[in-house]
């Protein structure tokens, strides 16, 4: 059966790539998603499966039912695209000014629609049910999976699956790694009110820049000497909006941050001292500020041991898609897909898609881009899991 899964993959990959360059040329922003979802819809049409649209914001879910009883196992795959104006000078690039898919989701949908077809041709042959889960919406918060799981879309599953072509990762290869594998998100916006002045009487006037540098400066420390020296967290100060004239004391200042932890654990005691920092500032600085702070993505955790049934699944196989198999250190980025690993048992793995031809760009580049080889590679580790998971 996995001899049939993956011949048959192999006979469909120009139609993977097709789909995929399809949807590369008509990229759709998060929470805007209106032809995507059509043509995903339409793909399935007179297949035997029960597709389900509008399941959180835009989002589809598909059945596949073998017909006999046994377990339920969804996978993932996601399909929104980014605000970046495309320079690859790819023949079927963007043909929509200031969005690209540049970070693959056009990817995963191609080769999740070839693998689902193919999976409901081969259901006689397995047991229990296969959810196919397609996302909008992962890249901007609060993402899509909320509300996909709200929506239903987990009730009865067991296990979710899903895999991220990675740029910088040699294709061929498949990439795991049990326990926490991607960092939480969390951004936050600081409004700091002070009195403004004539830079040559500082003393009629209360430096809301000042204050503001302070706390940039102070927030280093929190890292350095709030977290323990084995946790993983990052703070970043994008941007600190107190343009002015030279010679005034500003008003007011507006500071926005982002956090990135490898627990969640490490995430709140982030959140706690910033929010200790802005009360500080306060008495300190006897200036007001208003700090807007927003709970974003969770860490992602990997079940160890659905984990360990993936990684045996694949190894397995007999296949010339999948050259290997490999542990990798935690990746740094966030990802919704997280939502539903808070919910089930669940597993993100990474497919090698680093074009074998000229300089990778990392995702979300003008110039990001992937080996299409990538597309079977991740078709075959999630396919090749399913059937070993459902007999």
């Amino acid at each position: 059966m996995i001899q049939t899964l993956i011949h048959t993959l192999k006979e469909k990959e120009s139609r993977m790539i097709d789909i995929r360059r399809h949807l590369h040329q008509y990229p759709e922003l998060s929470f805007h998603e209106k032809e995507t979802p059509k043509y995903i819809a339409d793909f399935y049409r007179d297949k035997d499966c029960t597709v389900e649209t509008n399941i959180g914001p835009n989002g589809l879910k598909v059945t596949i039912d073998s017909g006999k009883p046994g377990k339920t196992i969804a996978i993932r795959a996601d399909f929104d695209a980014l605000p970046i104006q495309e320079a690859t000078g790819l023949p079927f690039a963007s043909k929509h000014e200031g969005v690209m898919h540049a970070c693959g989701h056009d990817a995963h949908t191609a080769y999740m629609l070839i693998l689902a077809e193919t999976l409901i041709e081969m259901k006689e042959q397995f047991n229990g049910k296969v959810i196919v889960i397609h996302q909008p919406a992962e890249e901007v918060p609060p993402g899509g999976a909320q509300a996909m799981i709200k929506d239903g879309v987990l009730d009865g599953v067991d296990h979710v699956l899903g895999v991220h072509v990675m740029s910088h990762m040699p294709v061929g290869n498949i990439y795991y790694r049990e326990g926490n594998v991607q960092t939480g998100r969390d951004f936050f916006n600081l409004k700091i009110q002070g009195k403004g002045g004539h830079g040559s009487s500082p003393h009629t006037a209360n430096d809301s820049i000042v204050a503001g540098s302070y706390f940039v400066t102070a927030l280093q420390t929190v890292v350095s000497r709030r977290l323990n020296p084995f946790e993983t967290g990052v703070v970043t100060i994008g941007s600190f909006d107190g343009k002015g004239q030279f010679n005034i004391i500003q008003d007011s200042v507006e500071i926005a941050g982002d956090v990135r932890a490898l627990t969640d654990t490490t995430k709140q005691t982030i959140k706690k001292e910033i929010k200790r920092l802005s009360d500080g500032l306060e008495a300190m600085y006897g200036v007001t500020c208003d700090l807007d702070y927003h709970d974003d993505y969770p860490a992602l955790y990997n079940d160890p041991a659905f984990t360990q049934f993936v990684v045996s699944s694949i190894e397995e196989a007999e296949t010339d898609a999948i050259q290997g198999i490999e542990r990798c250190e935690p990746q740094p980025p966030s990802e919704d897909f997280a939502y539903y690993a808070k919910a089930l048992p669940s597993t993100f793995i990474y497919a090698g898609a680093a074009p074998e031809d000229g300089e990778h760009y990392p995702h979300h580049h003008p110039k990001f881009d992937i080996s299409e080889k990538s597309l079977r590679v991740a078709a075959e580790a999630v396919g090749i899991t399913v059937l070993n998971y459902l007999t």
